[in-house]
């Protein structure tokens, strides 16, 4: 409060109520109304309150000097004049403090305020600036009520309208045009201009409200629409749109693990699938932002899958082993990493590259359906990780992957074979016939440049906590922060690899389990046909592998049992999920689904045969293709060997994608999809599971299938160093 003193007698206005100050005491002052109400407040709290103020003295604030700055110096040299104006009025001298005797008709001892307010009004009238005494009354007026800022000319400081004066009618219209085209295609202020016209005729009358001129309405519709996101290209307004609304807060990480961020994106590299055929790829990578380290990168040929997702967990805790060709000093033991005292925690990193192990506390993922799928999540629970989603549509939020993605356009793809650039308009005219990578010499090739250059590579963003001035590279960040933070070594055993596969609940039935139109069965199955499981709904736990759909596992109470599928001997050669779908989409079905099952295993096996010996229409031998390059990325995993089975074959987890038709028929898949057998009792007794199915018709034990050499991990020798 300026220029006012609370004290007894002081009428305020407190609580919408009108109090006189009676007493002060200390901090307190005593209230008293008309109603002789008392009330003991605290000056601070008085003073704080809403609507408080002294009756017959409003509070004044301090001019905003700021504001005053930005005036034309002009405006402001007007305002600085009047105020000595008013105080020569009111004081009879134009400048407080100065020891001057008032000029003749400003002395206040001698002439009435009336008087000496004419007599300014005279005195600017003669010196050119033409004014009233009623003028001078109220810049008077508002010097006491706003100071110096109240004798600003309101025009220099009047916020002007973007549109001008331009008839609100229109202004509408042209909003409610540019708010309906926000998810249209790119067009043009021409068409814009026509739509508005069309608005104002339906909303006023043909004629009533004209569209203004086009040079005025293209001048409006930039008023209105510039940056806001409603004028450009379609792809410039999605991009505008996506943008988070501020502010932004930066993400700040101490210790490696803390933060992981994981996201999927088409590399620009065109690769040999098979046979000559060509593909694009998608590149999967996990990055610590801590240490800014590429913890794992996965390459397949289409699609991201949940299971991709869940093995790039395994991968990140997995050392990633010297490749033959490699430069000695690509190894661990010839970093920056503290390398003697970590071998001594964790001899699995004897023999790895130079890339850290890195355990995630909690990962950033975008609401795409491999990172939120059952199977990722589970994952992530298995191994005590914290799943974060990202918001919808925020690309800011996981700004660090999304930049080593451009970095590793920058840096690596440009310079492979095959190079397609980030859109069409930057393709070459013959890049499929330049690509002769393949889908794992490219794995190769991208692991071999991040453990060459990136992990060596120092970034501005990464400090010394020591020496804030050293930029440091992510295997010199890693070794600095993981003497604080100290490193746990991670081990997954056989099983564990098996729990990060998809999920499915489905019932044990006389004939097996059957789902997707494949049926497993195995004699290991045979006390637990027609029973329930343990779980409230009765369904057994199956995990599958899209990349091998020859064998699941079924959870059973002795432990986890491999079934295998009862006609994998029918088919000669690797296949994956998105083959069996492609056979699906094209096998019409004639008879019972059990001669369809038949069937569809024999046109699977047809078709791998035709396009192995390089037969087929392009589709088919594009299909077979990326299974062969599914086969060739699998490694190998632990096999879980029932009571009874012969050498099972190994779970491939192939870092493929899967391809997706679109003309099954859904109904049909979930019939092949059982949970118990439609015309059978959900429980059974002990004696149910021997009359389902004779022996003699029971699938014998399989023979296993050729497997591949596992080129990431193997699960068991990695569960053996355990």
């Amino acid at each position: 409060m300026t220029g006012t003193v609370l004290e007894p007698g002081t009428k305020v206005r407190f609580e919408q109520r009108i109090w006189t100050v009676v007493m002060l005491e200390g901090a307190c002052a005593r209230l008293i109304d008309a109603n002789d109400s008392v009330a003991t407040v605290l000056v601070n709290f008085l003073f704080a309150a809403p609507g408080f103020e002294v009756v017959g003295a409003p509070r004044r604030g301090v001019a905003p000097f700021g504001l005053l700055e930005e005036l034309p110096e002009q405006v402001r040299e007007r305002a600085q004049a009047w105020e000595r104006h008013v105080r020569e009025v009111e004081t009879g001298v134009p400048v407080p403090g100065q020891a001057r005797v008032p000029r003749a008709g400003f002395d206040p001892a001698r002439h009435t305020m009336a008087e000496r307010e004419a007599a300014k009004a005279a005195e600017l009238t003669a010196a050119g600036q033409p004014t009233s005494a009623v003028t001078v009354r109220r810049m008077r007026a508002r010097y006491r009520e706003h100071g110096l800022w109240g004798l600003v000319d309101g025009r220099a400081v009047r916020r002007r309208s973007p549109v001008g004066r331009a008839d609100e009618r229109v202004v509408a219209a042209i909003v409610q045009a540019l708010e309906a085209q926000r998810e249209r295609s790119t067009g043009t202020l021409s068409r814009l201009r026509r739509v508005v016209g069309w608005i104002l005729e339906d909303a006023h009358g043909v004629g009533v409200v004209k569209v203004p001129p086009v040079t005025t309405f293209n001048r409006l519709v930039h008023a209105l629409a510039d940056g806001q996101g409603l004028l450009g290209t379609a792809a410039q307004r999605r991009r505008h749109s996506s943008r988070p609304a501020p502010p932004f807060t930066p993400t700040v990480v101490l210790r490696p693990g803390e933060m992981v961020m994981l996201d999927s994106t088409p590399l620009d590299v065109m690769v040999v699938l098979a046979d000559g055929v060509t593909g694009s790829a998608e590149l999967t990578i996990a990055l610590d932002v801590a240490t800014r380290s590429v913890c794992a990168a996965v390459l397949r040929p289409v699609g991201t899958r949940s299971v991709d997702a869940a093995i790039m967990l395994a991968q990140m805790v997995t050392p990633l082993g010297m490749r033959p060709g490699w430069e000695a000093a690509l190894a661990m033991s010839c970093s920056v990493i503290p390398y003697e005292r970590l071998v001594s925690l964790d001899s699995r990193l004897r023999g790895a590259a130079a890339r850290p192990v890195i355990m995630p506390e909690t990962v950033v993922v975008d609401q795409g359906s491999v990172f939120v799928s059952a199977s990722f999540v589970a994952a992530c629970e298995s191994l005590g990780v914290s799943v974060q989603p990202a918001p919808p549509a925020n690309g800011p939020a996981k700004g660090h992957v999304e930049r080593m993605f451009r970095t590793i356009g920058d840096r690596f793809s440009q310079y492979v074979a095959g190079y397609t650039g980030s859109d069409v308009t930057q393709r070459g005219t013959d890049v499929e016939d330049e690509a002769c990578w393949t889908l794992p010499q490219l794995q190769d090739l991208l692991d071999e440049w991040l453990v060459a250059d990136w992990q060596h590579r120092p970034h501005a963003s990464l400090r010394h906590p020591l020496a804030p001035k050293l930029a440091l590279s992510p295997n010199e960040m890693w070794a600095a922060l993981v003497g604080v933070t100290g490193y746990v070594p991670v081990s997954l055993s056989a099983d564990d690899y098996i729990e990060l596969l998809p999920v499915k609940r489905l019932g044990i039935n006389d004939y097996g389990i059957r789902f997707d139109y494949r049926t497993y069965d195995h004699e290991v199955l045979n006390p637990h046909r027609r029973h329930r499981s343990a779980a409230g709904d009765g369904m057994w736990e199956v995990h599958h592998n899209p990349y091998a759909p020859q064998q699941i596992w079924v959870r059973l109470p002795g432990g986890w049992q491999e079934v295998p599928w009862i006609h994998r001997e029918r088919v000669s050669l690797p296949f994956t999920d998105f083959t069996w779908r492609h056979i699906r989409a094209g096998v019409e079905r004639r008879g019972e689904r059990d001669e369809h099952e038949r069937q569809l295993a024999h046109a699977l096996d047809r078709l791998l045969r035709r396009a192995d010996n390089g037969e087929g229409s392009r589709r088919e031998r594009t299909v077979a293709a990326r299974a062969g390059a599914a086969a060739a990325l699998a490694p190998a995993m632990p096999s879980q060997e029932p009571p009874g089975l012969l050498t099972a074959p190994t779970l491939s987890y192939g870092l493929v994608g899967v391809f997706t038709p679109t003309s099954l028929d859904e109904a049909d898949d979930e019939e092949f999809e059982d949970g118990w057998e439609e015309d059978g009792e959900p429980l059974g007794g002990p004696d149910d599971a021997a009359d389902g199915c004779p022996e003699h018709e029971r699938p014998a034990a399989a023979v296993p299938v050729r497997s591949r050499p596992s080129r990431i991990y193997d699960a068991v020798r990695e569960a053996a160093q355990w």
